[in-house]
């Protein structure tokens, strides 16, 4: 009676927004970008993009594809692609990418390791996994 492929939606270009004035304690995980102004005591995992604003801040370890960072992050963060420091940024703690951009004015107190994009080739992962 109902079609099933219709019911099922992607998280592809869906973003979840948590709002200023907002504390979370706790971890949260998600498939789709995200964007955070409010406060997140925990840790983040995704696929997506992460976005915190201004007034948005994380006190734990966070793990995602691409990261914009306008307000406070203290902890780990491995991003596995681009983690863009914006102007008003504050970060202290370990830092993990693969590309980054920092703007003129950022406050980046932070231990940095910057991973090479490297692909296995076929046969290396063929003698990886015999």
């Amino acid at each position: 009676m109902f079609d099933k492929s219709k019911t099922k939606e992607s998280a592809l270009g869906k973003t979840n927004r948590i709002v200023e004035g907002t504390i979370i304690k706790g971890d949260i995980q998600s498939k789709a970008d995200f964007r955070l102004d409010g406060i997140l005591i925990g840790n983040y995992n995704s696929a997506g993009k992460l976005v915190i604003g201004p007034s948005g801040e994380v006190q734990g370890d966070i793990k995602c594809k691409n990261i914009d960072i306008e307000g406070k992050f203290s902890g780990k963060l491995e991003v596995v692609e681009l983690l863009s420091v914006k102007s008003t940024a504050h970060i202290k703690g370990d830092v993990v990418v693969g590309k980054l951009a920092v703007e003129p004015g950022a406050n980046f107190e932070a231990t940095c390791v910057m991973k090479s994009q490297l692909k296995t080739l076929p046969h290396e992962q063929s003698e990886k996994t015999a």
